[in-house]
């Protein structure tokens, strides 16, 4: 039970860390504590955005590394994974946010339109834009298929040789100077490296090295409605954009959504959530509360659409840090272990680029990808 590296967490970032640790020939094993594709972390569902539109400059830059990867991990599985459909951020003409992001893309040389709301209602009919909004829109923004981009890392991952267990907890971690040891109920495997990419999970592994990291695990409640009329059509990925709604002075924070995929219907919900003291307390049956929230907040703006029907709704994870942005660094103490932890909610575009930044990091100590944003220092 002897290995290169052992990898924790078999979402997203595990299952693309996997990969490209395998394709360069290490002997890897991936552990995930519930079946492959679980509904009960931050990687399952239909969908999540993809986009540059950011109001960090590095993130932008970060991008476009990842949507260079997500059409290479395309090209070898031969799985079409992102979807082009446009997004638009839209919010009052003043809001700070937005106008950052408009200087950030702006800067970063990005494609974009910076539309009023009498030529954005124009342009997108399924929005109501206010006199005072303004909406930018950015051509390259859109969707990733979700599940489908976890199972083919995993796929792919195990083309190269990975060995993929699920249903098995991690009771325990040693480290040792230049190896570890994990524990699971039944069998001890050992490695010379470690990846945590445990999600809400994390910050109890990441105990059991030694390390104490602000993560706040949050029950985030997400829906999928169809139009009043009961045609998808103008709200399908093909016609419709990607949105977020601009929200930084509202306590319920920015809203945001996808159009519908393959008839899943629109996606709608807060970029927030309940907070709880540990993954292994979230109720996970969603509330009528949570989708009356989402219906009369988004009316205003999406009235054909909050008027129709609720097709589904389900509880997600988000795992916040103080600031938002990621962990994606070594541990303090032992280089051979690396961490990928606290993605607050934006962190699945950039997951297969994620997964190449951490394999680098176990292997070589650093990674050509920018991770100034995601030093673990700033916590401790």
């Amino acid at each position: 039970m002897n290995y290169d590296t052992i990898v924790l967490g078999g979402g997203i970032m595990g299952s693309a860390t996997a990969y490209y640790l395998a394709k360069s020939g290490e002997r890897v094993l991936l552990l995930e504590q519930f079946e492959f594709g679980h509904n009960r972390g931050s990687s399952h569902g239909d969908s999540r955005i993809i986009r540059y539109s950011y109001n960090e400059p590095r993130y932008i830059e970060l991008a476009r590394d990842a949507y260079r990867l997500w059409g290479d991990v395309e090209t070898e599985s031969g799985e079409q994974l992102l979807i082009k459909t446009g997004g638009i951020d839209f919010g009052k003409s003043d809001e700070t946010t937005l106008l950052e992001t408009l200087n950030s893309v702006r800067l970063a040389g990005i494609s974009h339109e910076w539309l009023s709301a009498d030529e954005a209602n124009r342009r997108f009919p399924q929005f109501q834009f206010d006199d005072d909004m303004a909406v930018l829109y950015q051509a390259d923004s859109g969707m990733l298929k979700a599940d489908v981009c976890v199972q083919t890392h995993l796929r792919l991952a195990g083309k190269y040789g990975a060995t993929l267990i699920e249903k098995v907890p991690v009771t325990k971690i040693d480290i040792h100077p230049h190896s570890v040891t994990v524990y699971t109920p039944n069998m001890m495997y050992t490695a010379g490296r470690l990846v945590i990419t445990a999600g809400a999970w994390a910050g109890r592994l990441l105990a059991e090295t030694g390390v104490t990291v602000p993560l706040q695990p949050l029950r985030c409640q997400v829906a999928y409605f169809s139009p009043k009329d009961a045609s998808l059509t103008q709200f399908d990925r093909s016609l419709m954009p990607v949105y977020i709604w601009h929200r930084e002075h509202d306590i319920n924070s920015a809203m945001y959504g996808l159009p519908s995929l393959n008839g899943s219907g629109v996606k709608a919900a807060f970029h927030t959530g309940q907070k709880v003291a540990h993954p292994d307390q979230i109720n996970y049956m969603p509330d009528d509360a949570g989708v009356d929230a989402i219906r009369n907040t988004l009316r205003p703006h999406m009235p054909r659409l909050m008027d129709g029907d609720l097709l589904v709704t389900y509880i997600c994870l988000y795992t916040m840090t103080p600031d938002e942005d990621f962990i994606v660094d070594t541990h303090p103490q032992y280089a051979h272990v690396a961490i990928g932890a606290g993605f607050s909610g934006h962190g699945f575009k950039f997951g297969t680029l994620i997964g190449k930044m951490l394999s680098d990091l176990v292997l070589h100590g650093s990674t050509p990808h920018d991770t100034s944003l995601f030093k673990i220092a700033r916590f401790m």
